[in-house]
């Protein structure tokens, strides 16, 4: 049966949820329940601290994990990146106090460097060849400049608003930049057919969530440059209709460019457009 850890509270935890729901898992029935057997799917779901994912996956104890990238990097255990999920993207910056000299690399050196990544600070750092005394926080990481703990933060940057109101601005290039991820044990192989089954699906949800069908009659003589518009995730399917002048079309297309294809595709000359979601197969 395979083992797989998800965040049970936090940013990524619902995304986490919805994706294995869709791609056919059972999920826990009422927030307390920490553990779920889903026999039909051979597995079991672990409802875990987002920060123990890795820690528990790295171990072997549990096979498969749902985590941010930065948490793997973070933990420093031997755990895997199996594959991106398309959610909970983050960028991982340094920020200083906004009258401060510190703005580059250099001149984090000697200083005091407060983060809830103090691991993956401190490795980042050291293959930059700078010296800095890290200060672990679990919390509120912007106000330890304020309150004199530290000389400068590296922490995640989504708008900016937060540091900027502690009187922070963000400088030199990310840190990391992190996103929801899957991550295997290394007792596990990346050809373990359960995994490959997951896989499959979860990468199925993705797609369906990506794309769309988008069916079109265009006439025969506009064909080519009609799936030069559309060329799609996978080439087209082309049919003949009962007027030999058209043909029909039907082409898996981004989901957020369906609006401009429709433009394009009305100024060719197709008509009858349709678009239809996709729903992520399941194995």
């Amino acid at each position: 049966m395979l083992r797989i850890a998800v965040p049970n509270k936090g940013m990524l935890s619902e995304p986490a949820w919805s994706m294995l729901g869709e791609a056919g898992y059972r999920l826990r029935s009422n927030p307390r329940q920490l553990v779920v057997h889903d026999e039909d799917n051979d597995v079991e779901l672990f409802y875990l601290r987002p920060l123990d994912i890795a820690v528990y996956v790295g171990r072997g104890t549990i096979d498969v994990g749902i985590t941010g990238r930065d948490l793997l990097l973070n933990s420093g255990t031997t755990a895997l990146e199996q594959m991106p999920l398309g959610f909970g993207a983050s960028t991982f910056r340094f920020a200083a106090p906004a009258d401060s000299s510190i703005s580059t690399m250099e001149d984090i050196d000697g200083k005091r460097v407060a983060s809830s990544y103090d691991r993956l600070v401190d490795d980042y750092l050291a293959a930059h060849g700078v010296h800095a005394d890290i200060i672990h926080l679990d919390g509120a990481v912007e106000s330890s400049v304020q309150l004199g703990v530290a000389d400068l933060i590296a922490d995640v940057v989504s708008t900016g608003t937060t540091l900027r109101n502690a009187g922070l601005r963000v400088f030199g290039d990310p840190i990391l930049r992190s996103e929801a991820i899957m991550i295997r044990s290394p007792r596990l192989g990346s050809d373990d057919d359960r995994l490959v089954i997951l896989q499959r699906r979860l990468q199925g949800v993705l797609t369906a969530q990506r794309y769309v069908i988008m069916d079109y009659d265009i006439p025969v003589s506009k064909v080519s440059e009609a799936v030069a518009v559309t060329p799609g995730f996978e080439s087209p399917t082309i049919s003949p209709l009962h007027d030999k002048q058209w043909s029909a079309v039907r082409v898996m297309v981004p989901r957020d460019r369906v609006n401009l294809l429709m433009d394009r595709l009305y100024d060719v000359g197709a008509r009858g457009i349709i678009v239809t979601a996709l729903q992520a197969s399941r194995i």
